[in-house]
């Protein structure tokens, strides 16, 4: 086992790896931007490093910072967090050359999955379903309209390193597949430095399911379930629930196989979520894959009991797992909202400053993981998520219950956040019987919803 690791990542994360860490008998390393200079999660670890000024761009991306950064504090491992260089398999590689251990895949694996493209390659060696599109880059408008006349429109153009809804535009007709391909193409350059794109078929209101995988280095693959994460806003996920509610049973097993599948035909190792749609006929379609620990694994850990974070740096540090795949139970029900400094009431608008009043929720079935607390700064530099509610309880129905309780006990003064609206989610009758799909909250729920109501 490691002695030391270094935490590549700032904020809830940070924190997270922190306490898997403690718990493993591992000193933590930390590394922080000038913006987060003094944050109270800091002084639990053993050493923390300044890495640059505020701009992500001038800290937590610049690698050579974070490796410095790990030599000096003599950490044998990074472990990169989610978002910023998490699935940048340059950064995997660099810590390679320089002996020291990342904590995910292997670059290869990162590289064959992280591109869109590549990794619908490896889904078709895998016979895992796909979504009808085009047989990788589109180069030329031509072929585009071809491909997209073939499918039948709408269809969505996709950046192929993209992520967050960045590069992605639906196109109902020709003209709108025509202005669409050069505004996704900028977008993801600008976003992701790769203006590649490619095409599929648009499937109208379905559900985004993600299976949690893990692996070892000794050729085990195991998955742990799936979530139901299609509440979503601008494909920015509010609300992550595990199991999904509206899964058949022989769907569930036929999805979480084809999830395993992929990864071993991948050659990957540690842990990654595979991500699927599910159109109203339960046909489910590989979309992507994350390389890397999720912002909503906590519900995976409720229901099987498994604390993903210490088993990604176990795997790491070369151990086997400990189960096999008919030991991982799926029992009860979690339920996870992100809350974030942000005015739903104002189209979203960033509310970044000082958290004045904070009184969180406690109580049977609560969790809570932020590293906020009472006169805390919310950064504009960064994501805007406060924390994670996270609420488990034995029955679906029992989780909601206990969720609306923990949104009417949470107190958070000084910035705007997105309670308000999360407490007219768990009030909505078509979500508490699952009849939801990725543009409901668009569609639905926010034309009708005030933020008195």
């Amino acid at each position: 086992m490691f002695e030391r690791v270094l935490i590549a990542n700032r904020g809830e994360i940070a924190l997270r790896v922190i306490r898997a860490c403690r718990e493993l008998n591992i000193k933590p390393v930390c590394v922080f931007s000038e913006a987060d200079r003094g944050a109270h999660y800091l002084s639990l670890a053993d050493q923390s490093f300044c890495i640059g000024p505020a701009a992500a761009s001038d800290s937590y991306l610049q690698i050579k910072n974070i490796i410095s950064a790990a030599e000096i504090g003599k950490a044998e491992a990074v472990h990169p967090g989610y978002g910023f260089l998490s699935e940048n398999s340059h950064f995997a590689e660099v810590c390679r050359d320089c002996n020291i251990k990342f904590i995910g895949p292997t670059p290869e694996a990162m590289q064959k999955l992280g591109d869109k493209v590549s990794a619908k390659e490896v889904a078709h060696k895998a016979k895992v379903p796909l979504v009808p599109g085009s047989d990788g880059l589109l180069t030329e408008e031509a072929v585009a309209v071809r491909v997209a006349k073939k499918i039948g429109y709408p269809v969505l153009i996709k950046a192929t390193a993209g992520g967050g809804g960045k590069g992605m535009r639906v196109a109902k007709d020709e003209a709108e597949l025509k202005a669409g391909l050069k505004q996704a193409a900028q977008e993801a350059e600008k976003a992701f430095k790769n203006g590649g794109v490619y095409l599929e078929k648009y499937i109208d209101r379905p559900r985004h399911i993600e299976v949690q995988v893990i692996g070892d280095t000794h050729g085990n693959v195991y998955h742990l379930w799936e979530r139901d994460c299609s509440l979503q806003r601008r494909h920015q996920k509010l609300v992550e629930e595990a199991p999904g509610p509206t899964l058949p049973p022989d769907v569930r097993k036929k999805i979480c196989e084809s999830a395993v599948r992929l990864v071993k035909e991948a050659g990957y190792s540690n842990a990654g979520t595979v991500e699927f749609l599910v159109d109203r006929d339960n046909n489910f379609y590989f979309i992507e894959v994350n390389a890397r620990i999720q912002v909503e694994h906590p519900v995976t850990e409720m229901i099987t009991g498994l604390d993903l974070v210490k088993s990604q740096i176990r795997v790491a540090a070369g151990e086997v797992l400990g189960f096999e795949q008919d030991q991982i139970p799926c029992r009860g029900s979690a339920i996870e909202v992100r809350i974030n400094a942000e005015d739903p009431a104002n189209n979203f608008r960033p509310s970044p400053g000082k958290i004045t009043k904070l009184r969180l929720p406690g109580g049977p079935g609560v969790r809570f993981d932020s590293h906020v607390h009472e006169g805390y700064t919310i950064s504009p530099n960064y994501d805007s998520m406060i924390g994670k509610l996270i609420v488990y309880r034995a029955t679906r129905e029992e989780a909601f219950a206990t969720m609306r309780r923990a949104l009417d006990e949470f107190v958070l003064e000084g910035i705007k956040t997105t309670i308000p609206l999360l407490k007219a989610i768990f009030r909505d009758e078509a979500f508490a019987k699952g009849e939801v799909d990725t543009t409901y909250i668009e569609r639905e729920l926010l034309p009708k919803w005030t933020p008195t109501a």
